[in-house]
């Protein structure tokens, strides 16, 4: 008996999921002086007043990294 292998070319597209079951997007913020990071959340507002929290209790903290994760899909064309 012998096997034979089918290959089959498909083309592949990436898009942000915007389905109704995706994940929320979600924005954090990162402390580039200590590297300290807010929670996450999908309001940018929490990780912002967490920014002027932590600023407030480390007055040389000036410069941070905003953090965004947000849901991709890979599909294949027919």
């Amino acid at each position: 008996m012998t096997s034979r292998a089918i290959l089959c070319h498909k083309e592949w597209t990436l898009q942000p999921d915007q389905e109704p079951d995706a994940e929320p997007t979600t924005y954090a913020m990162q402390c580039a002086v200590c590297d300290e990071t807010s929670p996450p959340s999908a309001d940018f507002a929490e990780p912002q007043s967490w920014v002027f929290a932590h600023g407030g209790g480390n007055p040389s903290h000036h410069t941070y990294r905003e953090i965004i994760t947000r849901p991709w899909r890979a599909w294949w064309r027919l």
